[in-house]
């Protein structure tokens, strides 16, 4: 059976269609995945177990408090090493996920 070039075409149109809603589907908002970083402590909304609660903070109180850590104000602690690994826009992303939590 032979196949016509522009119903090849159209099937190659639909599939990368239906692949990049998929994939769109899929993709978690900005910061969650940098969220996943901070469950054991902070869960990955905002509302751990124990520490300082994060979740509807604002994103600017959040960013400043990672930057702070980051800078070495805060000393050296856990803290201090999680916000080394972090760019601006990382802290910034992170820090509007955070604040939307609630």
């Amino acid at each position: 059976m032979r196949v016509s070039p522009s119903r090849l075409l159209h099937a190659a149109v639909g599939i990368a269609a239906c692949l990049t809603l998929a994939a769109q589907a899929q993709t978690p908002p900005n910061g969650r995945l940098l969220a996943s970083n901070c469950f054991q402590c902070h869960g990955t909304n905002g509302k751990g177990p124990g520490f300082d609660k994060l979740a509807g903070k604002s994103a600017t109180e959040i960013y400043k408090e990672l930057t702070e850590f980051r800078s070495g104000k805060e000393g050296d602690n856990i803290m201090a090493r999680h916000a080394m690994g972090f760019t601006d826009a990382q802290m910034r992303s992170l820090a509007a996920w955070l604040s939307t939590q609630r």
